[in-house]
């Protein structure tokens, strides 16, 4: 049966139990501080975009920064704005599921300073637009900024992002007219055999493209991307939409976004994964392509979850578990994630936690395993927190390098640190949970998941009795259901 306890948190004692699985030297503030000292050193507070390193004055244009000797003012690639801006709304969530008032005010407002700075730099989302400087020229590119998008809709409520989302969800399905693509999609009533089925990566030549052929790339980061963004329109668009009629629709039915979720999922599951849960990076026609990236691994973790929880099929589930351990097996050493150090590849640990989260806070694991993946994040958590720069707050990216103060540090591999912080706070460790009191109830209340995510409207006490077990936030207060 069921057991509902209302919770106060003995910090100490969480602390302390957590110290049995990790040493761990930070606490609360200590990650709240990481991500406010990433913001200092990379976010251009005039354009409210992110800049490529430390050695940038500004985020005025595209370029490789410092590595090419080139301190001009290089702004942090297209795509990774797309995960920097997850951090914001990621923060957002964290404060508003601690109750904080004062730093969901904070996060508000430095999302809505982000929004507009991104909106205004990448050519209005205007999606259709292929300027190589600040316009859009490859599939994937879009489709993170779709999943964001859909992300601050579902946290903020505001038309206007779930509009975006949709249209580049569809702008890269279907093509554009104004470029001329044929679209990401490898319909299979058109590419026969094994060309067919999944998503290109790229449209060439980029102003003016030709009609994809058969062998074209499609790798696993537009693949799964695609799943994630997908199924999570499918959470957020309303039911009974008319099914569009036009040849490049601005949006979908909810039912179309999870059939093609499930079916874009079936195909690069078993196109571009092993029996180990390893992810190959794509394939060009004949066999797949495999060398290991975290954030392909992160982004089938982040569709497989998605799909459990919306079917209950329990197979997505295991394939995510299998992924999540082909990560700490084999891309770790001595249980730190390996750093891949080609440009842009130190943003990969952020989209890791994105996605690793979902299979340890909201899939149902057992505290075994729970443990098992909270372990192996406060370790990196850890290691990466001992290894900062101590004066400037950020840390490189390689988890088991010393930064030191004068060392250049691009945004891309400084995201690690604070958006694994944001997503797995000390006090929600998933060891020993500490002292318990029983609290006055206060009337009927929402409840919100530990990340913020809402549960139920207006709950009372009984209701919540009735919930899945596991953690909830119901009145401001931590709650275990049993």
């Amino acid at each position: 049966m069921k057991r509902l306890f209302f919770l106060t948190f003995c910090l100490l004692a969480c602390f302390g139990s957590a110290r049995a699985q990790v040493n761990i030297t930070y606490d609360d503030e200590a990650e709240w501080k990481a991500y406010d000292d990433f913001n200092a050193a990379l976010l251009d507070n005039s354009r409210n975009i992110y800049k490529a390193d430390t050695k940038q004055p500004n985020a005025d244009h595209r370029g490789n920064g410092y590595r090419d000797n080139d301190v001009s003012g290089c702004a942090a690639a297209i795509w990774c704005q797309a995960i920097m801006y997850d951090m914001v709304i990621n923060a957002y969530n964290r404060a508003k599921a601690e109750g904080d008032d004062a730093r969901m005010s904070k996060y508000k407002s430095l999302h809505d300073k982000i929004y507009k700075g991104e909106k205004a730099h990448y050519v209005n989302f205007d999606f259709n637009n292929s300027n190589t400087n600040n316009g859009w020229f490859v599939y994937d590119d879009i489709m993170w900024w779709t999943c964001a998008l859909a992300r601050a809709y579902e946290t903020f409520g505001k038309t206007e992002y779930l509009n975006y989302s949709e249209r580049s969800f569809c702008r890269v399905w279907y093509g554009s007219a104004t470029v001329g693509d044929d679209g990401s999609y490898a319909d299979p009533a058109r590419f026969e055999g094994k060309y067919g089925g999944g998503m290109f990566w790229e449209w060439q030549p980029i102003a003016h493209a030709n009609p994809h052929k058969p062998g074209d790339f499609r790798s696993a980061c537009i693949n799964f991307p695609t799943v994630i963004a997908a199924c999570t329109l499918h959470k957020l668009v309303p039911e009974g939409r008319e099914v569009p009629t036009a040849a490049r629709p601005l949006r979908q039915t909810k039912e179309w976004y999870l059939e093609k979720a499930k079916e874009i999922y079936a195909w690069a599951d078993a196109t571009l994964v092993n029996s180990n849960g390893r992810v190959a990076d794509g394939i060009h026609g004949g066999d797949p392509e495999f060398s290991d990236h975290l954030y392909n691994q992160a982004t089938y973790i982040g569709a497989s979850c998605l799909l459990y929880l919306l079917t209950d099929e329990v197979s997505y589930l295991t394939k995510a578990q299998r992924a999540a351990n082909y990560v700490i097996n084999n891309m770790c050493t001595s249980t730190i994630l390996k750093y891949e150090t080609g440009y842009e590849q130190g943003i990969y640990a952020a989209i890791y936690a994105q996605y690793i989260k979902m299979l340890v806070y909201d899939c149902g694991l057992s505290e075994t395993l729970k443990k098992k993946y909270m372990t192996h994040i406060q370790r990196n958590i850890q290691r990466a927190y001992t290894n900062m720069d101590p004066v400037r707050g950020i840390q490189m990216g390689n988890f088991a390098k010393k930064t030191s103060e004068t060392d250049v540090v691009e945004s891309y591999g400084a995201s690690g640190m604070p958006a694994l912080m944001l997503m797995f706070p000390v006090i929600d460790s998933s060891t020993a949970i500490g002292k318990t009191a029983e609290k006055k109830y206060e009337g009927p209340s929402d409840v919100y998941t530990p990340e913020g995510m809402l549960v139920m409207k207006n709950a009372t006490p009984e209701q919540v009795h009735e919930l899945d077990s596991g953690l909830y936030i119901f009145q401001r207060k931590k709650i275990l259901v049993k």
